[in-house]
This record gives structure tokens, sequence and C-alpha cells, in this order.
């Protein structure tokens, strides 16, 4: 795993670099609140939605030993790791290929079509609304094109991520496993998409947002240890704290894999009000992702306060982006 983040990062960079990175990484208790009102409105709102009817009435003792598992699991960075499958070898290789600014097209384009599932999902990505090309992408080579090197660095780190999904055998944590994977792509993108107004890496700002639910979702791996057969807490304040420190638990698998240590260090201060511009890229793409999510389920309009009055012009640019 850390071989290939290493060459996941080694390559040209399209956007800025984060100009705020930390110079030591700060342990973060995982029961902290949400930086603002507007943010835990929108946490309580989606893990409200996200745990639906398999929330239930938790006694306290319960919660608390799901918390605390989580929290000493993030305190010991191989265990975590563990828990979390590795990525497909094409992938490694292809990154590898990106190092070297003299490589072609073609050549790329052959290595994609080693893999059938990824020649059609670089074609599907070039002809997507984030894209928008004016006539269908129908090759692989126009498709690698029309991505660039930064695209496709960004498709592949995606597509690394999508084992995580399948890990999930049984309980609330199987069928959780995709709404949680959907908004970390959706996340990844919008602050992507808010890094260079933050003079944030864009890619970093991209790995950041992937990375993040990593812990949630082996939290809720932990908690159907110990609830009734596919269910899990249901109250908010136990949501907000779950998601606290279950961020954490991301940020330290992302240093356990020799992620960068800003990206490690966004992931753990989100939202924080003295986090590094990378940790508010990741913020404000968290904050659109699950609204985009939320609206696509029908639990709020476009037109709700949390929306209207969460983001400013630009995010709301960025929320139609995400569209599904």
């Amino acid at each position: 795993m850390k071989n290939w983040i290493n060459r996941l990062l080694s390559g040209t960079e399209d956007g800025a670099s984060p100009s705020e990175a930390a110079a030591s990484h700060e342990h973060v208790q995982g029961h902290g609140e949400p930086a603002d009102e507007m943010s835990a409105g929108i946490d309580a709102a989606y893990y409200r939605w996200l745990t639906g009817a398999r929330g239930y009435d938790a006694p306290p003792d319960i919660e608390n030993l799901i918390l605390e598992q989580v929290l000493t699991l993030s305190r010991n960075a191989a265990d975590a790791a563990e828990l979390v499958p590795r990525v497909p070898e094409l992938i490694p290789q292809l990154l590898l290929s990106l190092r070297d600014d003299g490589v072609t097209t073609g050549a790329l384009a052959r290595q994609v079509a080693q893999d059938v599932v990824l020649m059609a999902e670089v074609i599907r990505e070039a002809n997507s609304a984030y894209y928008r090309p004016i006539t269908p992408v129908k090759t692989i080579e126009a498709a690698i094109m029309m991505l660039g090197q930064n695209g496709l660095r960004m498709l592949l780190a995606r597509l690394a991520f999508r084992p995580l999904i399948k890990m999930q055998s049984t309980g609330f944590a199987r069928g959780a496993a995709l709404n949680v994977w959907n908004q970390s792509e959706k996340c990844a993108l919008a602050a992507s998409l808010m890094a260079p107004g933050l003079t944030a890496g864009v890619f970093e700002s991209y790995l950041a947002g992937l990375m993040q639910n990593v812990g949630l979702l082996v939290a809720f791996r932990l908690a159907d240890r110990v609830c009734p057969t596919g269910s899990v807490p249901g109250s908010t304040e136990f949501g907000a704290r779950l998601l606290a420190c279950s961020r954490q638990l991301s940020a330290t698998i992302a240093t356990h894999w020799d992620f960068p240590q800003e990206v490690a260090q966004s992931i753990a201060h989100a939202g924080a009000p003295d986090g590094s511009n990378l940790a508010r890229a990741l913020a404000q793409g968290d904050r659109i992702a699950k609204l985009r999510m939320l609206i696509d389920a029908s639990v709020l309009d476009e037109d709700d306060p949390l929306v209207a009055e969460g983001l400013d012009n630009f995010q709301r640019r960025c929320l139609g982006k995400l569209a599904s």
C-alpha cells in the first residue's frame, strides 16, 4: 500500500501546493464537536439519513464501547491498517508510468486496455458532467487526452480505494458501505474544486477526500460486533462523536500508509478553526458532498437553509457538478 501511495504522489501536480502544513502530527481526541452550528446540522441530518430505520436507541454503555474501540484502534496504526484491503496490482503499474514525463498516450492506453473494467471507467470518466466533452468520447486514447495526467491520477486513486466497499461482509456496515463510499467520491471531487481558491494542492485535497471515511467504514464494522444484527446507535449526538472519532482513525491509517503529513493532518483537523488550507478544502468538500447526498435522497430541497445559507455561490456551483 505504501508503494502505490508514493507513486501516486510523485507525479507532477497541476494544482497549487498547500501553504499551511502543520509542523508535527498532533493527536486529536475524537470527541470534539463540529466547528460550527451549520456543520453540526448537516452532520446530524447526514447521520440520521445514513442510519435510517437501522438506527436504534442504544444504551450509553453500547455507545461508549463503540467509541472507545474506535479510539483505541486509532492509537494502533498497524492493527487499523490491517482491516483495509490492498489495491489491484495494475494500478501501481500505471502510476509508475505516470511518473515518466515521456510516456505517450498510446503507451498509457495499452496499459489501461489490459483491464476491461478500468478501460470502461476511463471512458466513462471522460464523458462525465465534470469534463463535458462536446462530442462523446469513444476511444481510450481520446479519453486519456481528455483527462490529462492529473485527471488520470485522480481516477486511479478513486479506483484504488473502491475495494473498501467490498470489505463489509455482514450487518449494518455492509448496507452503509456504498453510501459512505459515494459520499467519499463526491467529497474528493468537491475538495479538489475548492483547493485552488484556498491555495491547497488539488490532488492532495482529492486524496484526503477519498481517505477521510475509511475510519468510518471500520467503525461500522466494530459497531456490528456489539449491536443487534443490522443496527447501529441512532442518536445524532452519538453520530457526531462517531464521525469525529472515525476521522481520527482515518488520519491514523493515512499516516501508517505514508500519506504526506499534510494529508493526514487535514483529515484530523478538517473543520477546525486553526486547520491548514488543505483541511479547509477538505471540510468544505465534505459539507458540499453531504448536502449533495441528502438532496439526491430527497431528504433536503435545493433551497433548504442548510444549502442556501450554508454555501456561497461558488460552492453551490460545485454542488451542481456533483449531481447524480
